[in-house]
């Protein structure tokens, strides 16, 4: 069954990645979606729901990847690791870019 432990490494990776978003706008003490909003991943939530959500985010991480199986570094845990941060990363971009990129150009 070592590909559960693979799939619980991907989204180790996934919410590692996860929490980079949710601690840097807390942490500088500006408001950002959170699934605590009203409504989630739209609304705004305050800087310290922020904070604690990517601390829970950071606990999660260091569950999947520290105490499921025995994560090594130099092997396909790793890739599995950043294959499930690309993979949150790419759809946090394109999710909430819409509602950040003044830049963006939307249809009519």
């Amino acid at each position: 069954m070592i590909w559960l432990y693979e799939l619980c490494y991907f989204a180790g990776g996934a919410v590692l990645t996860n929490a980079l978003p949710h601690l840097l706008r807390g942490l500088s003490g500006q408001p950002f979606q959170s699934p605590f909003a009203s409504p989630p991943g739209v609304g705004l939530s305050s800087a310290l729901v922020n904070v604690l959500w990517g601390f829970a985010n950071l606990a999660g991480a260091y569950f999947l990847l520290g105490w499921v199986g025995s994560f090594e570094f130099k092997s396909i845990d790793m890739l599995a690791l950043a294959a499930g941060g690309l993979a949150i990363g790419i759809f946090s971009a394109r999710h909430f870019g819409q509602f950040h990129d003044s830049n963006l150009v939307r249809p009519s």
